[in-house]
């Protein structure tokens, strides 16, 4: 019996694979959360269903496509696989189940900056957060670092490179930033914007709109434009006039939601202006790299998300809401759940309270829910 790991999966994801998963998770969590791919189908039935035997199943599980048995840690998954083995059937399960999807990061360069600099994408599959790493001679430049924290370490090791900036484009509320810790593990400098960092435990290099920092000896620029709106404090960056990473302000089929911190009514003019004046201002051509997907179709073929912003402004509902009355209504009044254990995710990204590595996997475990669709 064959383990497949996220990786593996991922790869499937990213190729629109034909895949067929049985998912023995409860009802509950496999609605709200499960493995998405274009090509995938699905069978969810809870394990305990299955617990006399894979008999009544048989039928339903296909012989021509490959089969992967998943649950939320993997123990489940194994003992199904192994009862459809024991009647014949060829199928996986997923190593480390659901806890290690969310938790898979996937590097993807997404293009050149000038004199052989390159910005990358770390597609967190699972749970839909993209962080990114912009490098240049020997230099790199983190922004929105995820706590899976060895992965961006070993990438800069693999590149040769040394991280001496680390960027939190606003507090997030969602998932726990690697941040702080990769800049202790480094040396960078560690970037938050002041407006987000009230109540932080730790000293940090305030963010300010404005604020260039340059990577390299080409001097890749890295310029901060305060664009509040999902948070206080959110700030978006334009790098090397070609990319603009917009943090959970802009997505590319939806907008950042204003309630995280319970200010939607006040906030939702601040994300309008950001949204509708100051990234009007700026270039069409640039590619809006997000800190977010919400939809596995946000995808490009080779993995990445991102869009022209020209071609967001034509295509964005959320961008394209004349009425701000009717914006207002829309971006209140249209909000998904709040994310699992978000006020606790932000005490942690404050620094008030340090969770050990499980609680912290169970705090994130679930989709993002940062956006307004």
């Amino acid at each position: 019996m064959k383990a497949m790991t996220s990786k593996e999966v991922t790869k499937k994801v990213f190729n629109k694979e034909p895949f067929f998963i049985l998912d023995v998770r409860n009802e509950s969590d496999f609605n709200d959360w499960k493995i998405e791919g274009e090509n995938f189908e699905y069978l969810n039935i809870p394990y305990f269903d299955l617990l006399d035997g894979v008999e009544e199943i048989l039928d339903k599980v296909p012989t021509d496509k490959e089969v992967l048995v998943v649950c939320a840690k993997e123990g489940s998954s194994v003992m199904v696989a192994e009862m459809l083995e024991e009647a014949g059937r060829e199928v996986s399960y997923l190593q480390g189940g659901m806890k290690a999807w969310s938790e898979h990061l996937e590097p993807v360069k997404v293009g050149d900056l000038k004199d052989g600099g390159a910005m990358y994408q770390f597609v967190r599959i699972g749970k839909g957060c993209l962080s990114y790493a912009v490098v240049s001679n020997g230099e790199a430049a983190l922004i929105d670092a995820t706590r899976m924290t060895d992965v961006y370490l070993d990438f800069a090791k693999e590149l040769d490179v040394e991280i001496k900036h680390v960027f939190d484009t606003h507090l997030h509320a969602d998932h726990i930033s690697g941040g702080r810790k990769i800049a202790e593990a480094t040396g960078a400098t560690y970037w938050l914007p002041p407006k987000d960092a009230d109540e932080v435990t730790f000293s940090y290099q305030s963010l300010e709109d404005g604020n260039n920092v340059k990577i390299g000896e080409t001097n890749i620029d890295i310029n901060a434009l305060y664009t509040p709106g999902h948070t206080i404090g959110s700030t978006s960056f334009v790098v090397d006039e070609k990319y603009l990473l917009s943090g959970d302000i802009l997505f590319i089929d939806s907008i950042g939601r204003p309630d995280l911190a319970g200010k939607a009514e006040d906030w939702v003019a601040d994300l309008r202006n950001s949204l509708y004046t100051r990234y009007k201002q700026l270039s069409d051509e640039l590619v809006v790299l997000p800190a977010h997907f919400m939809i596995i179709e946000e995808l490009n073929e080779d993995g990445s998300v991102s869009e022209k912003l020209g071609t967001l402004f034509a295509k964005n509902h959320g961008l394209n809401i004349e009425d701000e009355a009717e914006f207002r209504r829309l971006v209140t009044e249209n909000l998904p759940p709040q994310p699992n254990a978000y006020q606790e995710i932000r005490e942690t990204n404050m620094g008030k309270i340090n969770p050990d590595d499980e609680k912290q996997r169970e705090m994130e475990i679930g989709p993002n829910r940062c956006a307004v669709r």
